[in-house]
């Protein structure tokens, strides 16, 4: 190895750490909030890759119907509760304008010339058509469950990553794809080349980290939800909706996993059931942190995308491997050093 390797390794390495890093503080966001491990996240990524890749060729995604489907059951949901208690005029007015916000949607995807208008459209809509998938996913499977113990919680989280992996084969078939890159520019940094889709790469990933970090400092939604996952007790006391801290907070995730599968999609072929492996390498780095500490969740993330591209150059065959043995020794630490704390409901 020469510091021409070391460099270019060191490149993949932030790259694919500056992606964990993000899939690391939305599985640590989801998990303080609603106790739930979104073991689904990383079907957000290849749904998010695969759409873009879609409209790249011209053709409208068909996970346009999936998103009408949901939105039909919980509007149908919604009626019923409103049938079965009282008529309230503003929740109609909610229900109409989801429904039409589906329909609009497939109006859009079916008319544009997708192939042709400007690749900043085309991540728009593909953001708009997954991230609302991601409330109501949780309006759907585990709001009637909001109480139900961790473990039924995970269970359900397990069954609906593998429904999501089936619907993913199905809409979008077992051929992988790569979408064009955001820039073909290069930079030289003396002897190394840098790709400019790196750069791209880890600039948002840091703009969306800081963004977060301002959110939940500064704003009174992003207090609420810090204050939900501080204590949901508490939290419910002072009047602020569980209903709502679990349907933002999958939201949230939703859109940071489709922006990571936009992102990473020009660098590598990415196929219907690639993202549970790249969700896992995001979950490793938020064991490091304990499953509470974001700084040191995105830290153990970056480090986990580095010892990833190292290990790629010393023992290729053993890379995921060698990963995902990091874990065993921060549980047993952590197992050792923390103490049983009664779990607020």
């Amino acid at each position: 190895m020469n510091f021409q390797i070391a460099t270019l390794l060191g490149q993949d390495g932030l790259t694919n750490g500056a992606i964990y890093a993000l899939l690391a503080l939305s599985i640590l966001l989801v998990f303080t909030v609603t106790r739930i491990l979104l073991i689904p996240l990383g079907e957000f990524v290849t749904f998010g890759a695969l759409t873009m890749a879609a409209m790249q060729m011209g053709k409208a995604p068909k996970l346009e119907w999936l998103l009408l489907g949901l939105v039909l059951i919980d509007c149908v949901l919604d009626l019923y509760q409103q049938i079965k208690y009282h008529i309230d005029r503003n929740k109609m007015k909610k229900i109409a304008l989801k429904l039409g916000y589906a329909l609009a949607m497939i109006g859009l995807l079916n008319n544009l010339p997708l192939s042709e208008i400007p690749m900043a459209c085309q991540v728009l809509l593909t953001l708009c058509l997954i991230v609302p998938l991601g409330p109501i996913m949780y309006r759907l499977f585990f709001q009637p469950l909001a109480d139900a113990p961790a473990l039924v919680l995970l269970i359900v989280s397990i069954a609906l990553h593998v429904a999501m992996v089936g619907i993913g084969l199905l809409l979008f078939g077992p051929e992988g794809a790569r979408t064009q890159p955001f820039s073909d520019t290069g930079f030289r940094l003396g002897a190394v080349m840098l790709k400019s889709q790196t750069l791209w790469v880890i600039l948002v990933s840091i703009f969306l980290i800081v963004t977060l970090f301002i959110a939940f400092e500064r704003t009174l939604y992003g207090k609420a939800l810090r204050a939900t996952a501080v204590n949901r007790m508490g939290a419910r006391l002072q009047g602020i909706s569980p209903v709502f801290a679990g349907k933002a907070t999958f939201a949230l995730a939703a859109f940071i996993g489709s922006a990571s599968g936009i992102l990473i999609a020009p660098i590598t072929t990415l196929y219907y059931d690639s993202g549970f492996i790249i969700s896992l390498k995001g979950f490793v780095g938020a064991i490091i942190g304990g499953l509470v500490s974001y700084p040191i969740a995105a830290i153990g993330a970056v480090a986990v995308g580095m010892i990833e591209a190292f290990s790629m150059f010393w023992a290729s065959n053993y890379k995921e491997i060698i990963v995902f043995t990091l874990i065993i020794p921060f549980l047993i630490w952590r197992s050792m050093n923390s103490h049983h704390v009664e779990d607020d409901e």
